[in-house]
């Protein structure tokens, strides 16, 4: 039976832990917390963090302080980038730390230290994660994860952890892993392992099982506990160890009854303990011979006497007493002994760490008494007391002094132990050691020594170079630099490269990667070409047109339009040609207004009809021909004949008996009528028309406004009281506008046209964005999606195209498919005459370009706009520049190549728009960003001045004939504008009996009493004007008495009093005063009527248990049902993006297939064959004609096969046609024809066929793994309004113009954030076509829905600016520039101007050191020279700058001949390889460009690999030697720089602990020549981090492989990840190497994308883009390669040009 169990929980453990390993490799490694200001509640498993830190290699075993400071720091890390947690220790968990009590103490003392030194949120009441209580827990709190390590220091501690895991995920809570974690200036990185409907599966059906076999664990687990406790302290059991230690407490209270500081107390309370446990212990080994303690007899072998022990214990007092007196900078300089303590005592330490776990378990027991916790991070300090021993030991004939403060601590703490102890007398304190007995073990060299002589020469090489003079200058003298005759120095001769590279010209300029992008269209002027263009331009107008509603315009050039609008003085007489204009311009607006009276006239019966048949539908009518007309008068008059309408219809509508409730719908149309006519035409009403109002609101109740209007003489023409009641709306009209009107309120817009823009009246702020361009000044706007800032870009776009043919605007776009939408908008907008060899719009990305250097406008991304501002032989054509434009420029806050955006803002000259809806600090951006101005300012001045006093007036005159820099405004404009034109409101998703049900979600259900105590409302969270009537009201209803009821009773507001017209604006003022009013409640004493409020206003609850995306396809029929489409439904998982629509549109032919009549098919496949005859028929006849063979009976039988062949295919497609509630497509939305040009664009795309059969029912979906033309066809027919279903990933929130009715958010992840919250919900609501957006909610947890609405979006924050090569392009920039000033200056402005260093000198002085740092390098290898000028392979170091630091090392690999021992051809004069050269190439290579790290757990997988081998092999031998080589010499070289940026350190924090603050200084121990010479290493540890000196690292331990970065003084804001090392292996935080994925190998052997997704656990769209990068990389380096070599036959070149076109011909087969 027992065997049975053993193997069903063998079984149970065995399932949990392949379900766990089968998640790993398909585990997202991405940012945790994704730009929120504070992020989403998760939680930190304790004893995973111990873990994880006891096994950190820079940490020695008993060092408890090192530890604490370690968990500091890894929080401190998680709290700066915004966390919100709580760390979580299980009871149960201390089972697992049976064998080492060392860590039961240390996890004792960390809680105790987390409860009450810091303000970290700890629980310990839950004994399991199985338990009740932690379920009931997890559902309140919501954590979106859970952090925690995937391996314990035991099979059975790693047992607990999969327990943990599985659990959590059947409570829908993400996992993080400890393993693998990164962390940069602003995020951690980390491998994320989502929950899922599967997982949450397993544990349901597994449940049983897994509560009985944990159980079952614990039980093993205590009885090993049990087992390991009794040969040590016998029949003692852990309740009477609790009693021993409440005896010695007991005593100790009476001995100290003042209270003392932990450190004292857990010294003399375990010492007592552990003596009289041993004194127990040998009397029971005497009395005693019972089997296990023979057992321990065996293993002591000579046990150690009583007075061994008294001895040892008095060390400990001793080193105790150290702790106490001296401060943290005097105990860093500690010796490091490296001896083991000999086995006999190790067995009895153990002894010894029980005692001190039950002494700290016990803590509670000194509640009464003054106990000081604050020092309880530095109860143990093993190498200091090692040190202290081994001086006894073999060092005390010095007799060194203790010293006397030292001595009399020392001698009260033993004082107290020898009266503690009650069971035998323990000798007095002097002298320390009575017994010979030694135990350390004698080993050679006992002591670490700090080995200076390894360290490298501490000095920079000296160099003269202007830039380096400019930017680094003022430190310069302070720092220590190597004389001429340094080994270093004299050493950098040119470095004798291999004999093979002799035909190599290293130096030759390369070309860059503008000329190395596909052209799209190649010159060659051939009629397949023009046709190819033809068809481009055709397509891209066409796309054009699916974006933009206006007309496209014809650009002339002009020349320059002065600044201002010279304004005309009214004295001024009118010309006979101005009054000639004039005259027309009145008659032609007379023609139009009686062209669109004769329009009314010709629809006006119809529509009037229809009003009477269906006021709705007419109401549809009236508005449409509203929208169309433009002329006031026939507007006004059609609005009269609508007001009438509803009158009557609300006349009837309220004679009707019978009715309960009215529809208010008809009185919405009547006021919108009202609204209309009075604001928008009031100057055309007359007394009638007023008289006819002021009806119309006595009709509806409002009596007061129409009396206001026009007050009543004739008492027959008012509506007599009891009618009133009868037709009367029946509430006040302030409300009834606010609950029943808010979408259609007016909004406040101007009536005022621009000159400037021809479309659409703008509003004062984008008449703002005009006034920038105008003036050349630049801007950083910020405004809603959707809210028309985009206008401007087109603008200034139109601006320089009318100026000259040679001036250029870049359009700097985040993403490719961003690019296509911008040029196409382009491209339809403007078209121009162009000179010969000019074009007007120009792309270039990386995968493509098309005229972009011969464009006016070109539309690029980030990094390849940075290439040409980088390219030395570029200036020229950056100096057409006129304006760049930058859209969603918080992408300069982002995850990946955020430097890159400020690299392009530091380095332009000319004016800039930068462009986004969502940046918290935009004015720290704007100041930033003006001081960059200051910069060219200051330069252009300076190069004016120059070019003056030069005297030549010719090239005066050249500088000055640049009338764009001379017009330039280096101004910096900050346009903010925050209100968007229509409403969001937000619906909770639930599902309910089977169906899916929705919930309106107020957004005050998203705050706290808490939250709006300390931040107030969220600046941008806003009401609809329903949801501030329901916020008045539930207040109302809350508080009884509430004294500011009646002013803020809406009819009683007085922006709203006697109001017939609220607008907008008003509503807006009732919300931000009832916003005001409820914040009062909060801080006035009011808190709990304000909770219950916000409680009133969060809809029910409603969990389901099942997976919620199984009605994905319900809930796209509800949302049509509601009339909501077109929506967007965001998901973030590319296969879940692809499933929903695919479903969805299984679901419509579901349905459709059970309305077909059962015959249907049948007769289908009837006439389709009859079909296929009559053809033949027709096509036989066709043949006969044409032969002239024809006859009167031939004639009538044609004409009957032509009317059959008609007659089949109507009712074919009758047959075949869908139901119009079977498709979500707008069939009348595109015609036929355009539709099959769409369909054309993807009939070779790998998922072309797919998204046409989705199309075809109206479903689309769209993400980052599509091809561009995959995108394109989405994006058109959505827009169109033929597709109206799309589901998504984030790629979409990014400025992509599909705007919808609403928005759907269908699952959670850590990328759905505040900042894409934001981007994503600003879709919805198309401006102009509807006039409130929705955001519906489904399948989001409550908590993460409150998150994202409350949540600022985060502030832009600098990353670390410069990289290796960055400054080696630079270099390479100031050096060899066309115009050698402009690119120094250039180079200097990205080196000045970080973000990061702005308002921030230390930062400054770091980046300046880095920078000299980066020059040592690049002069060590051989790249640049001590004057600065690039050298050796620069230009192919920089050309790869993609990949660093990988290009560096490959480059190392090639100036040392290793590609060509490799690269040896089949046969001599051969210049074909072998498949195994080839395979070895690609490993290298994958080693290098193709790293993607597998989590470390993962080795452990049982999985059957069928197609990849997944785990990539080392580099061979002679790559791997050379390497490490590269790794020793770049370490080496880090380190000497971290040793002399170390005087930047803030040596005052770094003797604190980083998150409790605490204190370690004071003063040092002067008095004690032991202390002298114990802490005598003051040298060897300036860059190391005092806390870790604890553990005996020095500067040198800077040296070794993988060096974590919490060993660096912290303050430095410097780290490892700067160093351009590549280590082979990584290793996790628990020191296990983490495998390198061999997706790239793998495919190039077996060429399956499917091999890489079922094997190497890749997602097929992320694999397809891999390969890609890794195709485009090889290529590179091939070109790079042909271009540098003139040997036509080199191997080296031959190879790589054979593995690029193999490589290239198996990517295209996918």
């Amino acid at each position: 039976m027992a065997t049975r169990m053993e193997e069903k929980c063998t079984w149970v453990l065995e399932m949990m832990s392949d379900t766990i390993l089968e998640t790993m490799p398909k585990a997202d490694y991405s940012s945790l917390f994704n730009d929120f200001v504070e992020s989403e509640f998760f939680l930190i498993d304790g004893d995973s963090l111990l873990i994880t830190c006891v096994s950190e290699t820079s940490l020695k075993p008993g060092q408890s302080l090192h530890f604490f400071y370690l968990v500091e720091r890894y929080l401190v890390d998680v709290i700066s980038k915004g966390a919100h947690f709580a760390i979580v220790f299980f009871k149960d968990a201390e089972y697992a730390y049976f064998n080492v009590p060392e860590l039961l103490t240390l996890r004792t003392a960390l809680i105790l230290h987390l409860q009450k030194n810091t303000t970290v949120e700890v629980w310990t009441k839950f004994s399991n994660c199985l338990s009740e209580e932690w379920n009931i827990c997890l559902d309140q709190s919501c954590p979106y994860f859970l952090i925690l390590a995937d391996e314990g220091l035991n099979d059975l501690q790693t047992h607990l952890f999969n327990f943990v895991v599985i659990k959590a995920w059947a409570a829908k809570v993400n996992i993080v892993l400890f393993s693998g974690q990164t962390s940069d200036t602003l995020r951690l990185y980390a491998y994320f392992m989502q929950s899922s409907y599967s997982k949450q599966l397993f544990f349901k059906e597994n449940e049983r099982e897994i509560m009985i076999v944990y159980e079952s664990l614990i039980q093993q687990l205590k009885n090993y506990r049990d087992m390991d406790l009794t040969p040590l302290f016998g029949d003692l059991k852990f309740n009477d160890m609790e009693e021993e230690v409440c005896e010695i407490v007991s005593l100790l209270k009476e001995l100290w009854p003042e209270g003392s500081d932990i450190r004292r107390v857990f010294c003399v309370t375990s010492c007592s303990l552990f003596l009289e446990m041993y004194h127990c212990y040998l009397e029971n080994r005497e009395n005693s011979a019972s089997p296990q303690i023979s057992k321990v007899e065996q293993k002591t072998g000579n046990c150690l006497t009583l007075k061994d022990m008294e001895d040892f214990c008095k060390l400990h007092c001793l080193s105790v007493a150290f702790m106490l007196h001296l401060p943290l900078s005097q105990r860093a300089h500690s010796r490091f002994i490296t001896s083991h303590w000999i086995q006999d005592l190790k067995i009895v330490l153990k002894m010894k760490k029980w005692c001190e776990y039950f002494i700290l378990s016990n803590v509670n027991m000194f509640e009464s008494w003054s106990l000081n916790l604050l020092h309880i991070s530095d109860l143990s300090d093993q190498p200091l007391l090692k040190n202290i021993a081994f001086y006894y030991e073999n060092e005390n004939t010095k007799g060194l002094e203790v010293g006397d403060a030292i001595m009399k601590e020392y001698v009260h703490l033993w004082d107290t132990v020898s009266e503690l102890v009650r069971k035998f007398d323990v000798g007095k304190p002097i002298p320390l050691r009575t017994t010979k007995v030694h135990f350390l073990e004698k080993t050679p060299s006992p002591i670490k020594e700090r080995s200076q002589e390894t360290m490298p020469n501490l000095g920079f090489i000296p160099m003269s170079c202007n830039l380096v003079d400019e930017f680094t200058g003022d430190i310069l003298k302070d720092l220590p630099f190597l004389k001429s005759d340094d080994p270093i120095v004299t050493s950098l001769v040119k470095h004798k490269e291999f004999d093979e590279l002799v035909h190599w010209h290293s130096h030759r300029p390369l070309s860059d990667d503008y000329d190395r992008t596909k052209d799209n269209f190649d010159a060659k002027r051939d009629p397949y070409y023009l046709k190819h263009l033809q068809k481009y331009h055709v397509f891209q107008r066409f796309y054009g047109s699916s974006l933009e509603s206006v007309t496209s315009k014809m650009i002339t050039t002009q020349g320059p339009t002065p600044k201002k609008d010279c304004i005309k003085s009214k004295g001024t007489k009118e010309t006979k040609a101005e009054i000639i204009i004039r005259e027309n311009k009145k008659r032609l607006i007379a023609e139009e207004e009686q062209k669109e009276e004769q329009r009314w006239n010709a629809l006006s019966v119809s529509i009037e009809g229809e009003m009477r048949k269906n006021l709705n539908s007419g109401m549809k009518k009236l508005e449409e021909f509203l929208k169309s007309c433009k002329s006031s008068s026939v507007k006004a008059q059609v609005e009269r004949v609508g007001l009438q309408a509803c009158l009557k219809a609300w006349k009837e509508h309220c004679q009707a008996e019978g009715k309960i409730t009215k529809d208010l719908g008809i009185a919405v149309h009547m006021m919108k009528r009202i609204h209309s006519l009075l604001d928008k035409h009031s100057e055309l009403l007359r007394e009638a028309d007023q008289k006819l109002i002021a009806r119309c609101l006595k009709y509806l109740g409002f009596s007061e406004l129409a009396d206001s209007l026009y007050p009543s003489q004739d008492a027959t023409d008012d509506i007599k009281t009891k009618k009133k009641n009868k037709y009367s709306v029946g509430i006040g009209p302030a409300r009834f506008q606010l609950q029943y009107m808010g979408p259609y309120l007016i909004r406040e817009e101007r009536k005022d046209p621009d000159p400037r823009v021809q479309d659409f009246i703008p509003d004062t702020w984008q008449r703002e964005l005009l006034d920038v361009v105008d003036n050349y000044e630049s801007a950083v706007i910020v405004a809603p999606t959707s809210s028309g800032k985009t206008y401007a870009s087109y603008y200034c776009m139109e601006k320089v195209l009318k100026e000259s043919d040679e001036g250029v605007v870049v359009y700097v776009a985040p993403t490719k498919a961003l690019v296509n939408q911008v040029a196409a908008t382009v491209q339809y907008r403007y078209t121009k005459n162009m000179p010969a060899g000019g074009s007007l719009c120009g792309v270039f990305t990386r995968d493509y370009r098309h005229e972009a250097l011969s464009s006016q406008v070109l539309i690029t991304v980030p990094a390849c706009f940075e290439i040409l501002l980088l390219a030395p032989h570029r200036q020229n054509w950056v100096k057409r520049i006129r304006y760049v434009i930058f859209d969603e420029v918080h992408c300069l806050g982002g995850e990946i190549g955020a430097e890159i955006w400020e690299h392009l803002l530091v380095m332009i000259r000319c004016p800039f728009l930068a462009l986004s809806a969502t940046i918290s600090n935009p004015q720290h951006l704007t100041e930033w960003l003006q001081s960059v101005k200051r910069y060219w300012k200051q330069v252009d001045s300076t190069m004016e001045k120059r070019t003056v006093s030069k005297g030549s007036a010719a090239s005066r005159g050249s500088y000055l004939k640049d009338p764009a820099r001379a017009r330039q405004s280096y101004k910096v404009r900050l346009v903010l504008y925050g209100e968007r034109y229509n409403d969001l409101e937000k619906y909770l998703c639930s599902v309910r009996q089977g169906d899916v049900c929705f919930d309106h979600f107020h957004p005050c259900a998203s705050l706290t009493t808490d939250h709006i105590e300390k931040y107030g409302f969220p600046s941008d969270l806003a009401f609809s004007p329903r949801e501030s009537i329901q916020l008045y009201d539930t207040m109302c209803q809350v508080w009884k008495s509430w004294p500011q009821a009646q002013n803020l009773c809406p009819e009683n507001f007085t922006p709203f009093k006697n109001k017939i017209v609220i607008k907008k604006m008003d509503a807006r003022k009732y919300e931000e005063s009832l916003k005001e009013e409820f914040t009062n409640w909060v801080k006035n004493g009011n808190e709990e009527e304000a909770r219950m409020v916000l409680k009133k206003l969060s809809p029910d609850n409603h969990d389901y248990s099942g997976r919620m995306l199984d009605f994905f396809p319900c809930l796209v029929e509800k949302l049509r049902k509601m009339e909501k489409l077109p929506a967007l439904f965001f998901l973030f998982k590319l296969n879940t993006v692809e499933n929903c629509a695919c479903k969805a549109c299984e679901f419509l032919e579901e349905k459709q297939e059970e309305k077909r009549p059962p015959k249907a098919d049948k007769e289908a496949h009837t006439m389709a064959n009859k079909l296929r005859k009559v053809k033949k028929s027709l096509e036989k006849q066709k043949i006969i004609d044409e032969k002239g063979q024809k006859s009167l009976r031939r004639l009538d039988q044609s004409l009957m096969h032509e009317a059959e062949h008609n007659y089949l295919l109507k009712s074919l497609e009758k047959n075949l046609e869908i139901p119009k509630d079977c498709t979500y497509a707008d069939q009348k939305a595109i015609d036929d024809e355009s539709l099959q040009m769409v369909f054309k664009r993807v009939r070779h795309e790998r998922k072309g066929e797919t998204l046409k059969w989705l199309a075809r029912r109206g479903i689309g979906y769209h993400h980052s793994s599509m091809s561009a033309k995959e995108k394109q066809v989405v994006e058109i027919l959505f827009r169109k309004g033929f597709i109206r279903v799309v589901t998504a990933t984030g790629t979409l929130a990014l400025g992509i113009n599909m705007p919808c009715k609403s928005v759907v958010f269908a699952q959670n992840s850590v990328y759905l954030d505040a900042l894409n919250y934001r981007q994503m919900s600003g879709r919805a609501g198309r401006r102009g076509q509807d006039l409130l957006g929705d955001v519906y909610f489904f399948d989001i947890p409550r908590p993460k829905i409150g998150k994202l609405i409350k949540s600022k979006v985060p502030e832009l924050r600098g990353q670390f600016p410069l990289s290796i090569t960055l400054i080696l392009r630079l270099m390479l920039l100031a050096t060899k520039a066309d115009d050698l000033e402009d690119g120094k200056a250039k180079a200097l402005s990205v080196l000045k101007h970080s973000l990061l260093s702005f308002k921030q000198p230390q930062a400054t002085d770091m980046l300046k050191l880095y920078f000299l740092y980066s020059l040592q390098f690049l002069v060590k290898e051989g790249y640049i020279d001590q004057e600065g000028n690039p050298t050796g392979f620069a230009g192919l170091v920089s050309h790869l700058h993609y990949h660093e630091p990988s290009n560096l090392v490959f480059v190392s690999f090639l100036v040392k001949g290793l590609f060509h021992k490799l690269c040896q051809p089949t046969s001599n004069g051969s210049k074909r390889f072998s498949e195994d050269v080839m395979e070895k190439l690609v490993l290298v290579l994958a080693n290098l460009f193709g790293r993607r790290h597998l989590p470390a757990k993962f080795y452990e997988v049982n999985a059957k690999f069928y197609q990849s081998k997944v785990f990539l092999d080392d580099l061979p031998k002679d790559f791997s030697d050379a390497l490490l080589e590269y790794n020793m010499q770049v370490t080496e070289d880090f380190a000497s720089f971290l040793l002399i940026v170390s005087r930047l350190a803030d040596m005052k924090q770094e003797y604190q602990l980083p998150l409790s603050k605490i204190e370690l200084t004071g003063k040092e121990c002067e008095d004690s020549p032991l202390v002298s010479y114990l802490m005598s290493c003051k040298e060897g540890r300036v860059a190391v981090s005092p806390f870790a000196c604890l553990s005996g690292n020095f500067d040198v331990d800077l040296l070794s492989p993988g060096v974590p970065d919490n060993v660096i003084l912290h303050t430095l804001g410097i780290n490892h990840t700067q160093a351009p090392v590549l280590w082979p292996h990584i290793l996790d935080s628990q020191g296990r190497k983490m495998p390198l994925n061999a997706y790239a190998l793998d495919f190039y052997k077996h060429g399956s994308l499917t091999g890489l997704v079922q094997d190497n656990r890749i997602h097929q769209g992320d694999a397809y883009y891999l390969l890609k990068d890794f195709d485009l990389t090889i290529k590179s380096i091939s070109v790079s390669l042909r271009e540098l070599c003139e040997n036509e036959e080199d191997n080296v070149v031959l190879a790589f040009e054979q593995l690029s076109t193999s490589f290239h011909e198996k990517f295209k087969l996918v």
